[in-house]
């Protein structure tokens, strides 16, 4: 699943927090937080602490992967850029 929202990763936790059979109160206590800090999260609140969200995630057994993780996906460079010539050009080959 792509996170790409606050809403995203609420939808997240909720779904991986009912396959594990898990109610909110007893999500909180494992987290540190109160239910309600649940409750909020789950509907994708926006100003969530990282922190927080990062032991909620590790709670619920969630590894985080960026696209280079995914199996069989190549890895894109960046081509190489010669800065030293871009300022050169930049100032018209002045010395």
């Amino acid at each position: 699943m792509r996170i790409r929202t606050p809403a995203d990763l609420g939808a997240l936790i909720r779904d991986r927090r009912i396959k594990l059979a898990l109610d909110q109160q007893s999500l909180a206590r494992k987290v540190g937080v109160s239910r309600q800090w649940i409750v909020e999260v789950e509907k994708g609140k926006a100003r969530a602490e990282i922190g927080l969200l990062l032991r909620t995630i590790d709670a619920l057994g969630i590894q985080l992967m960026t696209e280079e993780d995914v199996p069989g996906k190549k890895r894109q460079t960046a081509p190489e850029v010669d800065i030293d010539s871009i300022v050169a050009a930049a100032r018209g080959d002045r010395k």
